[in-house]
Parts: C-alpha cells; sequence; structure tokens
C-alpha cells in the first residue's frame, strides 16, 4: 500500500507539475499615451483617409503632412523623406510623435493645425473638434 501510494503521488507530481521550472512572461505592448490623440487627430485630418491629398494646403495622408512640416522634421531629424512618404502610416505617425515633445494634447493640437504657435482662431476650433474625439 504505501509503495502504490509512492507511485501515484509520483506519477500525480509529474502531470500537475511538470519538469520545466521555467517562467513564460508574455512580451506585452508598449502603451502610447498619444493614441486618443493619434485618432482624433487623423479622423479630424483626413476622416482615416490614406490617400487624401488637399491640394490647397499641399497636405497629404492620415495626418494631412505639409511639406513645411517634412521639411521641418527633416532637418531635424537629419533624415530625407519626401512629402510622398507621409502617404505611410508608420512614417506620418513619426513624424507626428516628434513634434509632442511631452505637451498637452490641447498645445500639440492646436501647434498641428496652425504651427508651432497655434495662435490663430482656427486652432481654436480645430482644439474643439479634436477635444469631442478624445
Amino acid at each position: 500500500m504505501i509503495t502504490l501510494t509512492l507511485i501515484l503521488s509520483f506519477i500525480f507530481r509529474v502531470a500537475i507539475c511538470p519538469p520545466h521550472q521555467e517562467l513564460y512572461i508574455p512580451k506585452s505592448e508598449p502603451i502610447n499615451i498619444y493614441d486618443n490623440l493619434i485618432k482624433a487627430i487623423i479622423t479630424v485630418e483626413s476622416n482615416n483617409g490614406k490617400y487624401l491629398y488637399n491640394e490647397f494646403e499641399g497636405a497629404v495622408g492620415y495626418f494631412q503632412i505639409r511639406q513645411c512640416r517634412i521639411d521641418d522634421y527633416n532637418n531635424a531629424t537629419g533624415l530625407n523623406h519626401a512629402l510622398n512618404d507621409c502617404y505611410d502610416y508608420e512614417l506620418s505617425r513619426k513624424v507626428f510623435l516628434y513634434y509632442t515633445k511631452g505637451r498637452s494634447f490641447e498645445t500639440i493640437s492646436r501647434a498641428w493645425c496652425s504651427g508651432e504657435h497655434g495662435t490663430k482662431r482656427a486652432s481654436q476650433d480645430y482644439w474643439n473638434k479634436v477635444k469631442k474625439l478624445i
């Protein structure tokens, strides 16, 4: 009886506890605090349209990036992207995030609308639209 108990306890131990002593921690995706702002900005700018081109402003893609913005980004980063590269979501997102610099959502939004100072009246209206979507 003791032998049978030992054999059964060994079998149950192996069945319940695998012999490997490894710890598995799945890799989690980082949280980007700007994700909701990004969604709101691209909704206001392009209604989530990738291949949009605004002929009046010469703006392209989801974020409606203009030539002056990509030139400034290239200047600051030492990269050499063309405006047409901004149809690519990931590149456009990097350009946008470059200009966030830990600022408030309002400051980022207003600057995205009307330049780094964001003082135009249009930037207030723009911020109101973005704020409703966040």
